[in-house]
Order: C-alpha cells, then structure tokens, then sequence
C-alpha cells in the first residue's frame, strides 16, 4: 500500500529570515540578562532633610528652660504678693479719728520738740509782753501819773490784750501742729497704700515675666518646627528631584537592555507578515513500500483469494471437475497451475490445493 504525504514549504527568502531569526534569538537568549544595570535605586536623604532631623533632634525639651524661668518669677511673685499685707495692715490701722496718743494716732506723728517749740515761743511772747507793760510804767513816771489811775487802766487793757494774743499764738501753734500730724498721718496712710499697691505691682510685673517666659516656651518649638518643616520641605523637593533623575535612569538602563529584545520582536513580527503575504510551495511526497508494506498488500491478496465467500460466494473450479466437493471455495495453488509457466503448464512448479479467504 502506497503512503501519500503533503508538505507545505515557507518561500526561500522567509525561510532565510526564519533561520536568522533563530539565530539570533538563539545568541540573545543564551546571555543572561544583567537586571542589576536597572534595578531600582532609593534617593539618599538630602542635606537639608538632614539638618531638618537634627534641629528636631534638638528641639526636643527647648522649652524646659523658659518654663523653669517662668517658675522662677511665679513663685518670686507670690513671695511679693505676700509683703503685700502689711501694708495694707498698717493702712487699715490708720483709719478713724486719730485721737488718743498711741501708735497711729494724730499725736503719735505730731514733732517731739512741739512742746517745746509752744513753750519757748510763749516765753518770748511774755518776755516782750513784760518789755511793753515796763514801758507803759515809764511813760505814765515821765508824766507824772505813775501809780494814778489812769496807769492802772493801761496796764489792765494791756494785760488783757496781751493774754488774748498769747492764747491765740498758743492755739495757733498747737493748730499748726495737729494739722501737721493730721497731715503726715494721712501721708503716711497714703504712703503704706502706695507701697502695697506697689509690692501688688510688683508681683504682677513678674507674674508678667512669668508668662512672657511661658510664652517663649511655647514660641521656641513652634518657630523650630517652621524650620524644620521648612527644611524637611526644600529638602523632600530636592530628595524628589533625584529620585526621578534616579528613576530616568533606571528606566533608561531597562530600555536599553530590552532593546534587542524588543527589536527581535519586531523583526519576528514582520518574518510572520511576510509569510503570510509571500505564499510557500506545497508538494506530494509518495515513497516506495517497504517490504513490510509489500508483505500486507500480498497478504491482503491472499486472504482474498481463500475467503471469496466473505463479500459474496465466488467459486473458482481448478480441476475441472465442476464444482468444488466442499463449500470452501477454490485453492491458490489450482489457481497458480493454471498461469504461464506454473501448474499444468509447467508441472515442476505444482502447489498443493489450499484455501484463501478475502476481505
């Protein structure tokens, strides 16, 4: 039995490109790729993030020292506040009239040497006081009336006149001098208000730095942490920057390596077009039969020749003597003796009757 095959064949220039193609993808493909050439690359962090970190590092606990200070003038300022009360004690304990002799009282301000100065002052009044009534003795002798009555009524409206105006200077002095008590007493109320007020003023001013303190505790990280924000942000942009130059050139390297592949790519992409347009030849191939082949065909002609009855009941008669004596059908060797040369026409050649069936 005859084999057929069909073969289909690329044109000759496609088929020089296919073998080039493999060629080279062959030699490419043999190399392994360097992937470290593209691999990916963190930007390091830049100078000024770095000074940005330090500056938080030292900012940590910047305030603790104006805090301490603004302790330090809280409790300055209670210690003053406290002086406060005696003044305000001593101010309460300078209400009232004033009377009596005791401490706070008008006489307790009045000058020690007062008396003295009441004293010396009426003796000098009584002393001049004498001097006039000596001389209204001598004026009534150099007149001649020294002793009459006329004497006696000057010296009696003198005298009168001259003790009113000595009580009057006595009182004037002593008016004098409890004015000036008065007058220092309400000073001096005036005075220990003042300084309470002024102790309390005192207190306030470093309660003031006290909070001028906190306030700077608060100002100092607040004005780090612009800086630092600053610096982590020009820092960040300029991080960024070469990051993507980092990343230019990772994805430059990559396309770089790629390249031959992607261009093997298309050349095997246009090898496909180009198959596909320039057509191939189709050929028939049929080759002789092996000798097994032969063996199956001769045995498949036999096995015919001693079966007819499969397929319909054929009779071949080889010895002339009609019909066979069995239902068997004919033998190949009777078929055989009646060929040029074999059987009956050449009696050395004579087979023994057997029987073959066919398909």
């Amino acid at each position: 039995m005859a084999l057929q095959q069909q073969m289909t064949q690329p044109s000759q220039l496609v088929g020089q490109l296919g073998q080039d193609y493999a060629t080279q993808l062959t030699g490419l493909t043999s190399v392994p790729l360097d992937t470290s050439q593209f691999a990916p690359t963190v930007a390091a962090q830049d100078p000024l993030q770095t000074q940005a970190a330090s500056l938080a590092g030292q900012g940590v606990g910047s305030y603790e020292p104006y805090l301490s200070q603004a302790g330090a003038y809280g409790t300055q300022a209670g210690a003053t506040m406290g002086g406060v009360s005696p003044y305000i004690t001593g101010a309460a304990g300078l209400t009232g009239t004033g009377a009596g002799t005791g401490a706070g009282s008008i006489a307790s301000y009045m000058s020690p040497y007062q008396q003295q100065v009441i004293d010396t002052s009426l003796a000098e009044f009584d002393r001049q006081a004498a001097m006039r009534q000596q001389g209204i003795s001598d004026q009534a002798v150099a007149l001649g009336g020294y002793g009459g009555g006329r004497e006696g009524v000057m010296q009696s409206e003198y005298q009168l006149g001259s003790d009113r105006n000595r009580a009057l200077l006595q009182a004037q002095m002593q008016q004098q001098a409890f004015g000036q008590g008065a007058d220092l007493k309400q000073q001096d109320y005036s005075n220990l208000l003042g300084l309470g007020g002024a102790q309390a003023g005192l207190a306030q001013g470093q309660m003031g730095l006290g909070q001028y303190q906190q306030g700077l505790a608060q100002l100092a990280p607040q004005l780090g942490m612009g800086d630092i924000g600053m610096l982590s942000g020009m820092g960040g942009m300029q991080q960024q920057q070469t990051q993507n130059v980092l990343n230019a050139q990772q994805q430059a390297a990559q396309m770089a390596a790629m390249q031959p592949y992607q261009q093997l790519g298309t050349y095997g992409q246009g090898i496909q077009g180009l198959a596909g347009i320039m057509g191939g030849t189709t050929s028939t191939i049929t080759p002789d039969p092996t000798a097994l082949q032969t063996a199956l065909g001769w045995t498949s002609v036999m096995g015919g020749l001693m079966n007819p009855s499969i397929g319909g009941s054929t009779y071949i008669n080889t010895d002339n003597q009609g019909a066979p004596p069995d239902n068997s059908g004919g033998t190949i060797g009777n078929i055989l003796n009646q060929l040029p040369g074999w059987g009956n026409a050449n009696p050395t050649h004579q087979y023994p009757p057997f029987r073959a069936m066919t398909p």
